[in-house]
């Protein structure tokens, strides 16, 4: 679980650095080794270094910036960092430069967030029914039933590394965990949404922001949803770079280099396993 932690970090960490220096050819959000643009995790970085854009470099230098200034103690004193955390500042500021610098030498449309523009009379045109047709059809059920074991190990798994994150050191009870998961792949399913699982980087943003209770996994959801209806523009103005700032972070703590020396103080019945599984996940991905 702690390999799995530690992989997670480097792969978040690895895939954020042509975001942050403005080579955004690979998707935003891709885990996996193989790329769909023909790249790897290692090849993509060697890549960037023909098309550096040095505004991008800005947005997400200043956006780290802003991440570690929040995370010093005098910081965590001020009153107003706990309205205004560190990843909405940083995120924030990068709009601002963006903005700043909008024309010559500034970012592309292929370096924001990229989310479709809908009137309200084409939200109804998200929901998709299902086909009752192919219920018969073997390749579905198949499908489904690999979907289902494949969702139901990664949650599993998550919710260990969640519990040993978590400040308070609850246990998560998993079969109310399952079942919640289930319930929620049947509605998505039935309206056309994607397989939903726990997911351990958002679990442990939630947990390194502060948040202790499952109202931050409900309202994350709902901003997402209202926001996406509401003021897809304004979302359309974040810099992938700023993004890229706030995962490093986030893949930086999921990873840190004290984690390895801890592994490896526990002797090589600890540390071959730990390092095994890494090398496994980063040349792979996490569900392989």
């Amino acid at each position: 679980i702690q390999g799995m932690l530690s992989a997670i970090g480097i792969i978040i960490f690895l895939k954020q650095i042509p975001h942050a220096f403005g080579y955004d050819v690979d998707t935003e959000g891709d885990l996996a080794f193989q790329q769909a643009d023909g790249q790897n995790t290692f090849s993509e970085i060697l890549m960037m270094t023909d098309h550096i854009t040095p505004t991008a470099v800005a947005i997400s230098m200043v956006g780290l910036f802003i991440l570690i200034l929040w995370e010093r103690p005098f910081m965590k004193k001020q009153g107003f960092t706990k309205i205004l955390p560190g990843s909405l500042a940083a995120v924030l500021a990068g709009v601002g430069i963006h903005l700043a610098t909008r024309g010559d030498g500034g970012l592309t449309a292929a370096q924001l967030v990229q989310l479709p523009i809908l009137q309200p009379e084409e939200w109804g045109s998200l929901i998709t029914l299902p086909d009752f047709s192919a219920i018969g059809n073997g390749a579905v059920w198949t499908l489904g039933v690999t979907i289902a074991i494949v969702a139901s190990l990664e949650t599993l798994l998550c919710v260990e590394a969640t519990d040993k994150l978590d400040p308070q050191k609850r246990v998560t009870p998993t079969n109310r965990e399952l079942i919640a998961q289930g319930v929620g792949n049947t509605v998505s399913g039935l309206i056309g949404g994607l397989p939903i699982t726990q997911v351990i980087v958002r679990s442990s943003a939630n947990i390194q922001t502060g948040n202790a209770t499952k109202m931050s996994a409900i309202l994350h959801g709902a901003w997402l949803l209202i926001l996406f209806l509401l003021v897809p523009e304004i979302l359309n103005l974040i810099p992938l770079a700023s993004l890229a700032a706030v995962l490093f972070v986030v893949g930086y703590k999921l990873a840190k280099p004290e984690t390895f020396k801890k592994m490896y103080a526990k002797g090589l019945r600890q540390f071959v396993p730990y390092m095994v599984t890494i090398l496994a996940i980063v040349f792979t991905d996490l569900l392989v």
